[in-house]
C-alpha cells in the first residue's frame, strides 16, 4: 500500500513525523509531501497565480512552497510518478479540527483533496490543553491512529467521504474509547479583531480569539463532546454539501 502524507503545519512540524510514523505501521511505501511553510487556516486554497517550488529534503521527503491542496496534487500527480498513492494521510495537526474548524483547516483540506482525486483519505489532529500546548500528547495519536485507519480501510471508505480523526488531549491510557461522531457546532463569539499600530503609526490587524462566558454543553454524539470525554473522535465528512431538506422547500417557492 502506497501512502502519501501531508499536513498544514509545514514540513518541519513535529506532527509530520508523527503521521509518517503512523503510516509506517501500515506500509513501507510512505511518501511525505508537505508545505515549505506553515499553512494553518488556508482551507482548500489552490495556487493558480503563483508557480509551485518543489524541494527534495531527502529520500521520499519533499517540501512544496504552496498549500496542503497543492501538496496532494503535486505528490500524487508528479512526485510519485506513474503509480498513484492508495491512501492520503493529512496531519497530525497540532490542535483539534472539529466543529467549524473543518471549514478553515488546511489539514482537512489536504485530505479532502485526496478524496476529490478518488483516494481514501484521513485527516488526523491531536488536541492539546493549556498544560500540553507546548508538548501535545503525540503518543495518543501514535497509539490509536494506525488501528483507526486500518479498521476503516477494512470496511472501505465511500468515494466522496473523508475521515476526520481527532485525538483527545490526554495520555493514551486515559483514552476512554473511540466514538463515531458528527460535526459539532461552537459558539463563534470568541473571534475578534485585534487592532495595533506599526512603528510608523500605521494600523494593522490580527484576527484573534477571546474567551466566551460559557458555552452550551455539546450534544453527546458530536466531535466536541467526544474529545471532552477523552474519546477519539471519528467523523465521516461528505464532499457534497447540498442541503437536501431545504432544497425541497426551495422547489415549492421557486416554481
Amino acid at each position: 500500500m502506497r501512502i502519501l502524507c501531508t499536513n498544514d503545519d509545514g514540513i518541519h512540524a513535529p506532527g509530520i513525523r508523527v503521521i509518517e510514523e503512523i503510516a509506517r505501521k501500515l506500509s513501507d511505501d510512505v511518501w511525505v509531501v508537505a508545505p515549505e511553510l506553515d499553512q494553518s487556516g488556508v482551507s482548500h486554497s489552490l495556487s493558480l497565480n503563483d508557480p509551485l517550488r518543489l524541494r527534495e529534503i531527502d529520500d521520499r521527503h519533499f517540501a512544496v512552497r504552496g498549500t496542503p491542496t497543492d501538496c496532494v496534487i503535486m505528490g500524487s500527480r508528479h512526485v510519485l510518478g506513474s503509480k498513484m498513492p492508495d491512501i492520503v494521510l493529512s496531519g497530525v495537526n497540532k490542535g483539534r479540527n472539529v466543529a467549524e474548524d473543518v471549514v478553515y483547516s488546511g489539514t482537512i483540506a489536504g485530505a479532502l483533496e485526496g478524496t476529490i482525486l478518488g483516494l481514501p483519505s484521513f485527516a488526523l489532529s491531536q488536541e492539546f490543553s493549556i498544560e500540553t500546548r507546548q508538548n501535545p500528547t503525540w503518543d495518543t495519536a501514535l497509539q490509536f491512529g494506525p488501528d483507526v485507519i486500518r479498521n476503516v480501510m477494512k470496511l472501505g471508505v465511500p468515494r466522496d467521504t473523508v475521515i476526520n480523526v481527532n485525538f483527545p488531549a490526554c495520555r493514551p491510557d486515559e483514552v476512554k474509547g473511540i466514538a463515531v461522531t458528527r460535526q459539532g457546532k461552537r459558539n463563534l463569539g470568541f473571534l475578534k479583531i485585534d487592532s495595533r499600530r506599526d512603528g510608523r503609526g500605521n494600523p494593522y490587524y490580527w484576527i484573534g480569539f477571546e474567551k466566551v462566558a460559557a458555552e452550551d454543553i455539546p450534544p453527546k454524539d458530536t466531535d466536541l463532546a467526544a474529545l471532552a470525554a477523552n474519546f477519539v473522535s471519528v467523523t465521516p465528512l461528505r464532499l457534497d454539501r447540498t442541503d437536501m431538506a431545504f432544497s425541497e422547500k426551495l422547489r415549492d417557492v421557486l416554481k
